[in-house]
């Protein structure tokens, strides 16, 4: 898959992915914050590469942890797309003329009261890296045959409000990522299995 992906990424994602936005108001009711994410693909002369971010120490909520760059739903937003891009540049750097939108996975809601729409997106060469540092640690990316491999997805159990909660695990080299981020990325690679 990873080899013709190579050849045209955007073509096979979006034989893969959802090409219409999740409908934000199914679930929406039950209180949760509307956000959108990027997943962003990075075509290497080794193949894909996944994109992330690790989260500053200091922030109210998820500090610390990988995810994609995204965030909460401004009014201004016309769509998740917007969200996404919006946020991904804010984060990142990473301006939105630099991102092909392939397609959506599904919306994940989280135990923490996000709704969040996963944007897929292949990044162009020529983007630039600007982390804001109140917000974002480290930009890291990780070849996405690692996300495709099966054997690489943990689970994962942890006390939370006084109950067991179960959650997707992926550790690749130094790096834990859980919770909506692996869960996301357990979903694309699903779709591209």
């Amino acid at each position: 898959m990873t080899d013709i992906l190579a050849r045209d990424p955007v073509k096979v994602l979006r034989a893969v992915l959802a090409q219409d936005a999740p409908c934000p108001e199914v679930g929406s009711g039950l209180g949760a914050v509307l956000a959108a994410v990027l997943v962003p693909l990075i075509m290497r002369h080794d193949g894909p590469h996944v994109l992330f971010t690790r989260r500053t120490e200091h922030l109210a909520q998820h500090s610390g942890q990988v995810s994609f760059p995204g965030g909460r739903r401004e009014a201004g937003d016309a769509s998740p797309i917007a969200t996404a891009l919006r946020e991904t540049h804010e984060e990142t750097g990473i301006a939105p003329e630099f991102v092909k939108v392939a397609g959506y996975l599904p919306r994940h809601i989280t135990g923490t009261g996000f709704d969040i729409t996963p944007v897929v997106g292949v990044l162009r060469d020529g983007y630039v890296l600007t982390p804001d540092p109140h917000e974002v640690a480290e930009i890291f990316d990780v070849p996405l045959p690692f996300f495709l491999d099966r054997a690489n997805l943990g689970e994962e159990t942890r006390e939370w409000d006084g109950k067991p909660r179960r959650f997707s695990v992926y550790r690749p080299g130094p790096h834990y990522i859980w919770g909506a981020t692996a869960a996301i990325m357990a979903a694309l690679a699903e779709r591209m299995a």
